[in-house]
């Protein structure tokens, strides 16, 4: 185990159900490796389900929810994706302050797959470069994001660092350019 985390909490915001699972476990293992301490926030209190794709997985508890975590108290946000996930968690205005909090704070956010939509609802993609899962080309486009059809992508241009990937195959990058970014 690493030490480039030491001393850094990174939170991982998810709705109650939809996660896809290796895009939680994955990035929370890559922060663990690298010394850093991961916390599961969501909605509710209790455990989240995720699914591999349509199908259910593990669950896993919360340690906190949205309502009562406070930006200041995390180094850094992931946002694990699956189409249920985000697209829950932007209909909760609890859910988008806090991720928006985030840029508000300089502090680095990665989100893999689907998640973006939740950054589109906090309107913080404005000319950031990103990627994402392809059907939400259209979306980030038209969130005034340039949209890149690429395995990770670092975006600095912007109040803080913005690392974003397409799919489960593109993990390893989207993980070593988290732990990148959360050293800084």
């Amino acid at each position: 185990m690493s030490t480039e985390l030491q001393g850094k909490t990174v939170a991982f915001l998810v709705a109650p159900e939809g996660i896809e699972q290796v895009e939680l476990t994955a990035p929370w293992r890559a922060v663990e490796e690298a010394g850093g301490t991961p916390r599961l926030i969501s909605t509710e209190s209790g455990r989240v389900q995720a699914f591999n794709h349509l199908e259910k997985a593990d669950t896993f508890p919360v340690d906190s929810t949205v309502d009562v975590s406070d930006v200041a108290d995390f180094d850094g946000l992931v946002l694990p994706g699956g189409v249920a996930n985000p697209d829950y968690l932007r209909l909760r205005p609890a859910a988008v302050a806090f991720a928006k909090g985030f840029f508000d704070a300089g502090k680095p956010v990665s989100a893999i797959c689907h998640a973006p939509w939740l950054l589109i609802e906090a309107d913080v993609v404005r000319g950031r470069t990103m990627t994402s899962w392809p059907s939400l080309r259209t979306d980030l486009r038209n969130a005034g994001a340039n949209w890149v059809d690429e395995e990770v992508r670092v975006c600095t241009g912007g109040p803080n660092t913005l690392v974003t990937s397409r799919k489960p195959d593109d993990l390893k990058a989207f993980c070593q350019r988290t732990v990148e970014a959360l050293k800084a």
